[in-house]
């Protein structure tokens, strides 16, 4: 049952001169089960009435029919709704149970194809913690958007081109040899490209031998395609261990590379506009309308430039995908090459450019710095995940030493718990990293939230899984309320952090249910033989299920034994 519709039939009699949708868009939440479970305000009626807020509310009251709620009260200015438990209880117990797993599920994306551009980590450089943000965050988007019936395409557009290509090439003609890369590809290329950035600052001439190069690759030169081919396979078969681990998958590594021979389109398109400029022997796109800087689409040597292969491929998922949203789950810095690249798009003519969105997230930091390949400043993502899982099998150790599936489990934690961490912060805000606060088991981490679902799951073992009713179980105890209530709250959770982008609505959602359950648990002794022990089953079943669905929509693991 859909509450607020109902409020709202209840509250229109007494307010003929608004519409359903006017009243359901002022109706709130109470802070508190005390304040009732629904509540109207009644501010902005007080004008239109000449009436205090407080009377208005109280005239209300008297004048609808509250048979459908356990109490209707007005408190303040405010008139405020009690539901009815046990029939709360049983359509939402009944609706969980017949769903499963599908809770929550809608036909809101009516199959419209969504591209997601993440990940994308650099060619013969390691995926480190600074990756992190953008592979999780895109991966939950994802998983979020399917369950509303849109078809998430999920793209790792690799940083496999460019002018760092030149600096690669030269340093490992400077320094470099066969043996060595194949013997550690990843982090002896990034001991050259280090070597690179500490050394050109004595000798600027290294810059000009790196420009030479990429030119070289860009014009098909047999030695650069070569190496460039090689650190790129040795790269990606590096870089897709660590997403097995993470339980990532991608419809495409198309990165930069795949659009160089995409990108005369482009410019032939800006050309015929009339939307190329000279300024200082390079070619632009004035973007002043826009409040925007000059979109630098070639350099002076003719050389190309980020923008240049993102319109390009913006013109290409456009017409591979016919996509409804195109997202770029890209840090904040970026956040004007954003606004200039649909900017272009725009004057291109190309209307679509409206769906495109760019999804921003803050840093992590360690120890308040930024961290950064050229520096050598690198925490390797490969690096935490294995110390993650040591942290959480030593904490399985001392808690539960008999578990059969131990190392399973600690792998589902530890690398659960790094990937929850990132996703319970507004992807806006920066924080710091701290490995042993990410991997407890305690406070509002996600090792605390699959325990809760793992004690769940004890529960019903130990009650032998009765058959549980999925017509609905009336459940009269107050204990339970903060409970059902929260589990009726997910469906909504789950369309808010998809409008809105934002995975920690989800990840903060599983908290409050978690604590709201073993606040339950604690309080309640569920397994006593009485009349309502099914319905007390069924709502524990229920939160197994909602607590799981949420952390696989966050891309975690929800182990049943912990």
């Amino acid at each position: 049952m859909d509450y607020k519709q109902l409020v709202a039939a209840t509250l229109a009699p007494a307010l003929p001169d608004l519409t359903s949708d006017d009243i359901i868009t002022k109706i709130e939440q109470p802070k508190t089960s005390k304040q009732g479970d629904l509540a109207f305000p009644t501010f902005t009626l007080a004008k239109t009435l000449h009436k205090a807020p407080q009377m208005i509310a109280s005239d209300i009251v008297e004048q609808i029919d509250d048979s459908d709620f356990e109490q209707v009260v007005a408190m303040g200015p405010y008139v405020n709704f009690f539901f009815k438990k046990d029939a709360f209880a049983a359509d939402i117990l009944g609706q969980v149970l017949t769903d499963g797993g599908h809770f929550g599920d809608s036909k809101l994306g009516e199959q419209g194809q969504v591209p997601i551009d993440m990940s994308s980590p650099n060619i013969a450089k390691p995926i480190s913690m600074g990756h992190l943000r953008s592979t999780v965050i895109g991966n939950s988007l994802a998983n979020i958007l399917g369950k509303l019936d849109y078809q998430p395409v999920k793209i790792n557009h690799l940083g496999d081109w460019g002018t760092q290509f030149g600096k690669l090439i030269t340093a490992y003609k400077m320094w470099g040899s066969e043996a060595d890369v194949k013997a550690d590809p990843i982090n002896n290329l990034l001991k050259y490209y280090v070597r690179f950035h500490e050394e050109d600052v004595e000798h600027p001439e290294m810059d000009d031998e790196a420009r030479d190069w990429f030119k070289k690759l860009e014009n098909g030169d047999e030695e650069a395609t070569h190496l460039w081919s090689w650190f790129r396979s040795e790269s990606l078969k590096a870089f897709k261990q660590i997403y097995e681990r993470l339980d990532i998958d991608f419809d495409s590594f198309n990165g930069e590379a795949f659009y160089n021979d995409k990108m005369q389109e482009v410019v032939d398109i800006l050309e015929t506009k009339d939307l190329l400029h000279e300024s200082q022997g390079a070619e632009v796109v004035d973007l002043s309308k826009y409040d925007l800087n000059p979109a630098l689409i070639k350099k002076s040597d003719g050389a190309t430039l980020y923008i240049t292969r993102d319109l390009a491929a913006a013109i290409y998922r456009k017409r591979t995908y016919e996509f409804v949203q195109s997202l770029y789950v890209v840090g904040n810095e970026q956040t004007n090459h954003f606004k200039q690249l649909k900017a272009v798009l725009k004057e291109m003519g190309f209307d679509w450019s409206d769906e495109i969105h760019h999804i921003p997230f803050g840093l992590i930091t360690s120890n308040g710095k930024k961290l950064s390949t050229r520096s050598g400043r690198v925490i390797l993502l490969d690096k935490v995940l294995d110390d993650a899982v040591t942290l959480a099998h030593q904490q399985i150790e001392a808690k539960n030493p008999d578990l059969p599936n131990k190392d399973e489990v600690a792998d589902a934690v530890g690398i659960g718990a790094v990937i929850f961490h990132d996703l319970k912060n507004e992807r806006m805000n920066s924080f710091d990293f701290n490995l042993e606060e990410v991997v407890r088991f305690e406070g509002e981490t996600g090792p605390y939230v699959q325990y809760a679902h793992a004690r769940a799951e004890s529960i019903l073992r130990k009650a032998g899984s009765p058959e549980l009713a999925t017509s609905g179980q009336a459940l009269s105890d107050p204990a339970a309320w903060d409970t059902l209530k929260l589990l009726s709250e997910f469906p909504a959770t789950v369309v808010r952090a998809s409008t809105e982008y934002e995975p920690s609505i989800v990840a903060k959602y599983a908290i409050h249910l978690a604590k709201a359950f073993n606040k339950y648990y604690g309080n309640t002794k569920v397994l006593v033989e009485d009349d309502e022990l099914n319905a007390r089953l069924a709502l524990v079943k229920s939160v197994s299920v909602v607590l799981k669905e949420a952390l696989r929509l966050l891309g975690v693991k929800a182990p049943d034994e912990m």
